[in-house]
């Protein structure tokens, strides 16, 4: 039986593990002295000549560059190397996300932070917020639609509410952990709720339309409670597994 197309088959081979090195190599660049603040990044196309990887790959490294604080994007002008601000780096190694344990301890930490961003994404969310996030969600539709890749355009929801708090800690977290957030990245989240994939990834699309709906009407207690219950779905599917 052919795995679905959100279980990769090899874990060294994935888009995130791509993206944490990329992130890695680019920001001993900037610590080094090899790109200074103020500089502009090479292109998107430069990168990936230059490192061999995908513009999906690129994408994501960037998003977590700027979400720690190293670089700041300009649409349609570039990506700049800001100052550094001189606090250390948080780290978590997604790699020792391996069983379905691993992935509950990480749901946990979701529920705390996750379920706080929403409520102060729905108080502090521009329109500039709003139209990523339903870009994303669309995105999501389009790949589930399609049988494709709907990891991507899932973890980059989660990542742009925390980013919606208008306070970086909470992308830092979110952008240093990665996709691997993400359960289906680690386990066949589908197989392990019993279900038709299309089906449980309809159900975590709904999920994601709740919380949006009340960032959107700027409810934050809805936004809180709709996180909380997209997580806590997943925490008690795998729960009984663990």
């Amino acid at each position: 039986m052919t795995a679905p197309a959100d279980t990769p088959a090899s874990p060294p081979r994935r888009p995130r593990s791509l993206a944490q090195g990329l992130v890695e190599a680019l920001s001993e660049r900037i610590r080094s002295g090899g790109l200074r603040p103020g500089e502009k990044l090479p292109t998107e196309s430069g990168i990936m000549r230059e490192f061999g990887v995908s513009r999906t790959v690129v994408r994501e490294a960037l998003s977590r560059l700027q979400a720690s604080g190293l670089v700041e994007t300009h649409h349609g002008v570039g990506t700049y190397v800001l100052e550094p601000s001189g606090g250390a780096d948080f780290r978590v190694d997604p790699a020792d996300i391996a069983t379905v344990r691993d992935v509950l301890v990480l749901l946990e930490l979701r529920i705390c932070l996750e379920s706080e961003a929403a409520g102060l994404a729905a108080a502090r969310r521009s329109g500039e917020h709003l139209r990523a996030m339903r870009q994303a969600l669309d995105d999501f539709k389009t790949a589930l639609d399609a049988g494709g890749d709907t990891i991507t355009p899932d973890f980059r929801f989660h990542l742009l509410v925390a980013q919606a708090t208008e306070n970086r800690y909470f992308a830092d977290l979110m952008s240093h952990l990665g996709s691997a957030i993400i359960p289906r990245t680690r386990i066949n989240s589908a197989r392990f709720a019993q279900e038709d994939r299309g089906v449980y990834l309809a159900r975590v699309n709904l999920e994601h339309e709740d919380i949006y709906g009340a960032i959107l009407r700027q409810d934050a207690e809805a936004a809180r409670a709709a996180m909380r219950t997209h997580l806590s779905n997943s925490r008690e599917r795998l729960r009984r597994l663990a």
